[in-house]
Formats: C-alpha cells, sequence, structure tokens
C-alpha cells in the first residue's frame, strides 16, 4: 500500500551520503602538507558538507600505518561507501581523486 505524502516529509531533507576518508601523511614533509591543503580544496568544492575526514601522521602512529598496511605516504583512502579505494601521492590530480571517489568533475561543476 503507498503511504500518502504529508507536508512534514517535504520538510524532512533527503539522506546525504557522506564519504569517509583516511588521509595518511608524513609529518610535515613538503607532498604530505601538499595533499592535505589538495584534498582540502577537492572536499570542499566538489563533496561540501558530505564528508568525514581523519588526517593520519604516520610518523606518530607507525603502528596504525601498519595495521592499515599503509607503505607510501601521502596516501588517501576511501573507508566508505564501499568498495574501498586508494590513491596515493600529492593529490594534484584531481580528476584522479574524483575517479577515486567514484565522482566526475564534468557532472559536478
Amino acid at each position: 500500500m503507498a503511504r500518502k505524502r504529508t507536508k512534514m516529509d517535504a520538510a524532512v531533507p533527503p539522506l546525504a551520503t557522506v564519504v569517509t576518508l583516511c588521509l595518511y601523511v608524513a609529518g610535515d614533509a613538503p607532498n604530505s602538507m601538499k595533499a592535505i591543503a589538495n584534498l582540502e580544496t577537492i572536499c570542499r568544492r566538489y563533496l561540501k558538507d558530505g564528508y568525514k575526514l581523519e588526517v593520519i601522521d604516520v610518523c606518530e602512529h607507525p603502528l596504525r600505518a601498519l595495521r592499515d598496511r599503509v607503505v607510501v605516504t601521502p596516501s588517501l583512502t576511501k573507508v566508505s561507501p564501499g568498495p574501498p579505494s586508494n590513491v596515493i601521492g600529492n593529490l594534484s590530480d584531481t580528476g584522479s581523486v574524483l575517479a577515486m571517489l567514484g565522482l566526475r568533475a564534468g557532472n559536478l561543476e
């Protein structure tokens, strides 16, 4: 049986998917700093408020890096929504980051 929509339904915003990301960096290394800046720009532009980002310094948390099987930094992992995916480098190639996230720049501009 179909449910009739009410005014209350219209007031409830649709559920949005939140993208969960982990960026692994190595201290203040130039590529790490560039990756953080590039990712923040990409997230603000393409994901707006629909993301959660955890930056993990592997110099401070080497066991976490080992547990997560991170051997190269900077390294970005999309944790959810699945499937998990990775991109390595300073994230200056926006197209590669968007592809990893399952997005296309042309559809979002």
